[in-house]
């Protein structure tokens, strides 16, 4: 079992830039990908970036190219979204998660079930 705790989210303004922190425990996720999502108020949950357990394979969503940077420390447990440029497009609650396997390098959202309770990102105009 694998128990994620997302923190860093805040009200920020337009252009302005935001940290995200996804703490793992429970178990190491040193061999498995992980991902962050985001879902606003009346939307869908959506793919923002992925990245493999190694760190040498990342995707990100159209959106944020360019704009934002996913990385991980395996050696703390810990994954971390680097967010610039933001927008108020970008206002959500984020979520970090974890797939079904190990190694599963995937951006579909269904195939994570390892869920954090996710941290609120509000951008102003």
């Amino acid at each position: 079992q694998v128990q994620l705790v997302e923190s860093g989210g805040g009200l920020v303004q337009a252009g302005g830039s935001l940290r995200l922190a996804c703490a793992a425990s429970g178990r190491t996720v040193n061999n498995w990908a992980m991902g962050w999502f985001r879902q606003a108020p009346g939307k869908e949950r959506e793919f923002v970036a992925v990245i493999s357990d190694d760190g040498d394979n990342i995707e990100y969503a159209d959106l944020v190219k360019g704009r934002f940077a996913i990385s991980r420390d395996n050696t703390r447990n810990t994954l971390s979204l680097q967010m610039n440029d933001l927008n108020p497009s970008d206002t959500a609650l984020y979520y970090c998660a974890a797939p079904r396997l190990a190694g599963y390098f995937t951006t579909d959202l269904n195939n994570y079930i390892y869920w954090g309770q996710g941290t609120q990102v509000t951008v102003s105009s």
